[in-house]
């Protein structure tokens, strides 16, 4: 049975969930599950994915109606289902993909479906403005509330949408990941908003896979797994190593296997790209074995780097070559051909259809090699493929499953393994954790350091700087789509390091480090 770490809720809860359950297609997502938030206290809720936290939260927001339990908002009863109750009891939820929207200015959006008006029933835009204003500025945002929502970065809408939840009288906020594809900066900046929110005795509830943001943020976490609660511990008497152990169910030893040595044999090689006009030109090598990182803030160019190494994006000029043979530029059949395989950035957007199967995705790049005269050879896909997904260790009902339905860590793994059904000699991968938990990150890194040591050369882009730090032999650091510096492996290790990453990726240190080819 699952324990908890508090006993009972406590009488003050803002929110109160009692023995919330929910399946869909007959699957359990949530069995029974009880949790409260008290005003001014900050909560983590974690688990893998597939837990139920984002089902959890859509109850408490009104978004689904439970099977069986209660949500109580300051000791009233939230109707099952409504989205409008929950707004007016002052529940109110930030998805992690953002709602918010992009052609409208930020007051637009401030406003939207409260308008003010003149006593003629016309649009007040100055007095929507001043407003808007004064609330920006509250949460930190100097920023013009005429300017165009989707112009803004996406760690800047976040907050916008909090002050639009807050000043609409929210004191239950619901945040769902939400510093999954906002760069480290804005998430400090978050950090000092949910601060503030707690102060005015709001009671916030965030989901995060990151233990270093629960430790800044939350003052309690809440764990779930399989659908079940399993801690509930305020955060100063459980350790790191407690909650994932909670999260995961067994004692995770190293989250960062050891890497392996690479060869002298060039696989890889680019020379003189310029990714956009005007910016300087890259040029590296990567080795047989060798996991190059690519780290840098949001928007120095680490993704259209990738995408013009791998055909994507067509670069202004320069060359790329795989195993001595020059690519095609802006021809991902080129890449395909010689070996070379990417996981995108936007695992749903651009590296998984979502409707279809576990083995239809997994044939998606390869087609022809399980096709004969044109039709596809059924027997051979499936044995190539379930393979293939038993070494990736893939947690599903079947290759026949709907891709939807798998976890995140998941359907990265389909993604990733779907190009090890043939030879691959070049492997690109864009934040290949995103969005991932702890658990199906412990197994992206053993694959990723796995292919490596099999002779495959690796470029890894990652906002995620333990990654950078622990999974490459050497690392660029990029800024304004060009090369700030590189570092080596021992660098790698030095206590300064990140600050060293983050002089050369803002510009802070004006010295460019030439890049030069360390010996074998």
């Amino acid at each position: 049975m699952p324990h908890t770490d508090v006993d009972g809720p406590p009488e003050t809860a803002m929110l109160l969930c009692t023995g919330v359950a929910m399946s869909f297609g007959g699957v359990p997502v949530l069995k029974g599950v009880d949790l409260s938030l008290e005003p001014g206290t900050v909560t983590a809720l974690a688990g893998e994915n597939g837990a139920g936290k984002s089902t959890l939260m859509k109850i408490a927001s009104g978004q689904y109606s439970p099977d069986a339990g209660t949500v109580e908002v300051d000791g009233r009863t939230l109707p099952a289902g409504s989205t409008r109750a929950a707004t007016e009891l002052g529940v109110a939820i930030v998805p992690q993909e953002l709602a918010s929207i992009s052609e409208l200015t930020v007051y637009e959006n401030l406003f939207v479906g409260r308008e003010v008006r003149t006593r003629l029933g016309l649009l007040n835009r100055r007095a929507m403005i001043e407003r808007a204003t004064a609330s920006l500025q509250e949460f930190g945002l100097d920023i013009d509330p005429t300017t165009q929502m989707g112009t803004l970065p996406v760690g800047v809408r976040q907050i916008i949408e909090i002050v639009k939840a807050t000043s609409r009288g929210a004191r239950v906020l619901l945040l769902d990941e939400p510093t999954s594809a906002i760069a480290e900066r804005e998430v400090a900046h978050l950090a000092g908003v949910i601060r503030s929110l707690r102060e005015q005795g709001v009671a916030v509830l965030f989901t995060t896979h990151k233990m270093e943001e629960i430790r800044s943020m939350a003052d309690r976490v809440v764990v779930l797994r399989d659908g079940m609660l399993i801690t509930d511990s305020a955060l100063a008497e459980i350790t790191d190593d407690g909650i994932v152990s909670a999260m995961i169910g067994r004692e995770l030893e190293n989250l960062f296997p050891e890497l392996g040595d690479r060869t002298d044999e060039v696989v890889l090689e680019v020379e003189d790209v310029v990714v956009s006009p005007g910016a300087a030109p890259i040029s590296f090598v990567v080795r047989r074995g060798e996991i190059l990182g690519l780290a840098g803030l949001v928007g120095a160019g680490r993704s259209e780097l990738i995408e013009c190494v791998y055909g994507i994006r067509t670069p202004v000029s320069g060359t790329v070559t795989v195993s001595g043979q020059i690519l095609t530029p802006g021809q991902p059949g080129s890449s395909i051909a010689q070996h070379v395989a990417i996981v995108p950035e936007d695992r749903k957007g651009a590296g998984a259809v979502l409707s279809m199967s576990v083995l239809d995705n997994a044939t998606l790049p390869r087609i022809a090699a399980f096709s004969r005269f044109g039709v596809i050879t059924e027997r051979r896909r499936k044995s190539a493929v379930g393979d293939v997904m038993a070494t990736m260790r893939l947690k599903s009902n079947g290759l026949g499953q709907h891709m939807e339905n798998l976890s995140g860590g998941n359907q990265q793994k389909v993604v990733l393994g779907r190009w090890l059904t043939g030879a691959v000699d070049a492997l690109l991968l864009d934040e290949p954790t995103r969005g991932v938990d702890v658990g199906a990150r412990s197994e992206i890194y053993r694959i990723i350091v796995e292919l490596a040591a099999q002779g495959m050369a690796v470029v890894m882009a990652s906002s995620d700087m333990p990654e950078i730090l622990s999974l490459s032999h050497r690392a660029l650091v990029m800024r304004d789509f060009g090369v700030a510096g590189e570092l080596t492996r021992d660098e790698l290790a030095l206590p300064e390091v990140q600050d060293t990453i983050f002089r050369l990726a803002s510009g802070l240190d004006t010295t460019t480090t030439d890049i030069e080819e360390p010996e074998a």
